[in-house]
């Protein structure tokens, strides 16, 4: 008899990389249901998309797609009421926000895997809410959110975290150790091409904690090219900062994406990510990174070998490092950056995961959902 899988996410409005590792969860339990506080249909793959999914009452907010980020304070007890199903033996909470705070019948074995606990309450509270009036009638909620994500963490019985980087916050926030198993890349679509253009590449969600700002602010004062992918809140107030030399493309198609990922200079990474799955798809294509020296960057991008770190984060030091770069470009091998991002793959990512199953008692053989 197969082992009954559900599998818990925060929210369905994308694909990013998040959902790139729910995608391979799917693949991994093609029949568990997922549960998930907002679907918006077609935002997310068929292989996502062909398992049952079951939303909570946010859902049926009148046009909840271009708000829910404003309702953190809701999420908790919106996760909290969606019902697993008693037949569940083993759940997978995939978590940046609230996920692993669903709550479990006592049989059921809770595995969650940490894409960062809850940035806009922990170590990036100030980048989402900075100090004003405003945010000092926010506390109260972001200290209720704190209390309710440290008590919901025993609800879990294995952390799994995207990273080094992420371990340490699980330990330093929920007091509890984290298997590290890196997301999943497609390596078998994301691979070598052509020769490079004279343009530099960002591809990312237009949120603070980005920092999209400072590269623009960079590159207006370098006057080079830079191409941004992506779409987000501070799309406005971004395009109103940048020069004619900074052009905005929207989100792209993936064979688009791929496309330009061979083509670019370098990419720019100027935020401090969890793990930051851009990265590695553009090293899977055989181009650098340029990034900013912390966070999930460190553990994919080598220095010198598959890109540059710039550090502190701010654009002077950014426009250094180009210029830096710029100068020895040409010793950057394509082959070896590719080979760098290899040990991210898809294969490796369920590889790795089906191991830590078998570590932790579940049989692989049942586990289809």
């Amino acid at each position: 008899m197969s082992m009954k899988v559900a599998i818990v996410h925060d929210w369905l409005t994308g694909m990013r990389g998040g959902e790139r590792v729910l995608e391979c969860l799917c693949e991994i339990f093609p029949e568990a249901p997922i549960y998930t506080l907002i679907h918006l249909p077609g935002r997310v793959s068929r292989e996502i998309e062909k398992h049952p999914i079951k939303v909570s009452f946010l859902n049926s907010f009148p046009a909840v797609g271009k708000y829910y980020r404003y309702l953190l304070p809701l999420c908790p007890i919106a996760m909290e009421s969606l019902s697993i199903e008693k037949e569940a033996e083993l759940i997978i909470s995939t978590s940046h926000c609230v996920a692993k705070g669903i709550i479990p019948f006592p049989h059921q074995l809770h595995i969650s895997y940490v894409h960062s606990p809850m940035r806009y309450i922990w170590d990036q509270r100030e980048v989402y809410f900075p100090p004003s009036f405003k945010s000092f009638l926010i506390s109260p909620f972001l200290h209720y959110l704190r209390i309710w994500d440290v008590v919901s963490s025993s609800r879990v019985d294995y952390f799994v975290a995207n990273s080094q980087n992420i371990a340490r916050k699980i330990k330093k926030y929920y007091q509890r150790s984290a298997e590290v198993i890196y997301p999943p890349v497609d390596t078998e679509f994301f691979t070598l091409g052509e020769k490079p253009e004279d343009f530099y590449l960002i591809v990312s969600s237009f949120v603070p904690y980005k920092r999209i700002d400072l590269a623009i602010k960079a590159f207006n004062k370098l006057n080079k090219k830079l191409l941004i992918i992506g779409k987000g809140p501070e799309e406005k107030k971004l395009r109103a900062l940048a020069k004619e030399n900074i052009k905005f493309l929207g989100w792209v198609s993936k064979e688009k994406l791929r496309y330009f990922y061979r083509r670019c200079k370098a990419l720019i990474f100027p935020g401090e990510e969890d793990f930051g799955i851009v990265p590695v798809e553009v090293q899977a294509c055989g181009r650098p990174v340029i990034a900013f020296r912390k966070g999930g960057a460190l553990e994919s991008v080598i220095e010198g070998e598959t890109g540059m770190f710039f550090y502190p984060q701010r654009e002077e030091a950014l426009i250094k490092k180009i210029e830096e770069f710029e100068k020895i470009e040409k010793n950057f091998s394509p082959e070896k950056i590719r080979k760098n991002a290899l040990r991210f793959s898809r294969e490796v990512f369920k590889a790795k995961f089906i191991s830590f199953l078998e570590k932790v008692g579940v049989n692989p053989c049942d586990r289809i959902g």
